[in-house]
């Protein structure tokens, strides 16, 4: 066979497919590189790996641009990633997936996803890789994403979570926290995890005669329950769980309905406390540290 040949033809008629077939592009591209891919893995089993650039050398002189040794060797590694588990989605750009295609399997996974979920463009999934997203997910979160598990409201929320600020605050309260949260809650959002949706800052809930303030009321759409997030600039301590406990029991006594599942509370700190999380009583409530960049 002539590897080179059958290379080139393929990237000349998606070259002609991606100016006749404009709708389609994306499809064109994924598989054509995907063949690209399996022919430059053969090529390279024959005549060694210095056929990378051997080629593109060549079709760079011949097609033009867009076919560097790196490019060649995403298509090689395009076809070995997907020859062992699934077919190529076309939500997803050739760019998307060089941002990923050298990830280890669960991670490749992941980011995959979450992209398709989220509609990411390249640039937003560039960033959730910058700040290691997949890596501050708790451990039992990934072993669930390899069994293919069942997942819960809970398990995407990262650690630590990323808050961006877009002043130079001196000193950070409590209030200062949740104002530069609410600047910017759609990514506050996202570093939760999926179907969460925001309510109220300072909710009031009347406890005897007294009123007393959940920081932030979010609700999530894809588990159906309330979430009682409370800020705290210090170490976790016990008495932050008590008081989270009480504010869940509340919305589940006085706002949920039969239909929807009890509220989950998350602990926003700076500085965790394994200990205090180990013998609180009630399992929905979780803890996070907080990362200001």
């Amino acid at each position: 066979m002539n590897y080179y040949n059958e290379i080139k033809n393929l990237l000349i008629n998606n070259e002609v497919n991606r100016k006749v077939k404009h709708y389609s592009i994306n499809k064109s591209d994924l598989d054509t590189y995907y063949n690209v891919g399996k022919l430059l893995l053969d090529a390279g089993n024959k005549y060694g790996e210095g056929i990378i650039k051997e080629y593109s050398i060549r079709l760079t002189k011949e097609l033009g641009k867009g076919y560097s040794q790196r490019n060649l060797r995403n298509m090689r590694q395009l076809y070995k990633v997907f020859q062992k588990w699934q077919t190529l989605s076309a939500k997803l750009s050739w760019s998307h997936y060089c941002e990923i295609l050298w990830f280890d399997d669960n991670k490749f996974q992941y980011y995959i996803k979450i992209s398709e979920l989220n509609n990411l463009s390249v640039r937003q999934l560039r960033e959730r890789i910058k700040y290691r997203e997949y890596e501050r997910l708790p451990d039992n979160t990934k072993n669930n994403l390899i069994n293919k598990d069942e997942s819960n409201v809970i398990d995407f929320v990262k650690n630590p979570i990323i808050i961006n600020k877009s002043n130079s605050y001196t000193f950070i309260s409590e209030k200062v926290l949740k104002k530069i949260i609410l600047e910017d809650i759609e990514n506050f959002l996202d570093e939760l995890g999926d179907g969460f949706t925001y309510i109220r800052s300072e909710y009031p809930i009347k406890i005897g005669d007294r009123y007393n303030y959940i920081d932030l009321l979010l609700y999530n759409i894809k588990y159906k329950c309330y979430v009682v997030v409370e800020l705290k600039v210090t170490e976790l301590k016990k008495e932050h769980t008590g008081q989270i406990m009480t504010y869940m029991n509340y919305i589940d006594m006085n706002m949920k309905t039969p239909f929807e599942n009890k509220t989950v509370g998350i602990i926003i700190c700076r500085q965790n406390n394994d200990y205090v999380i180990k013998y609180c009583s009630d399992e929905r409530i979780i803890s996070r540290e907080f990362k200001l960049v």
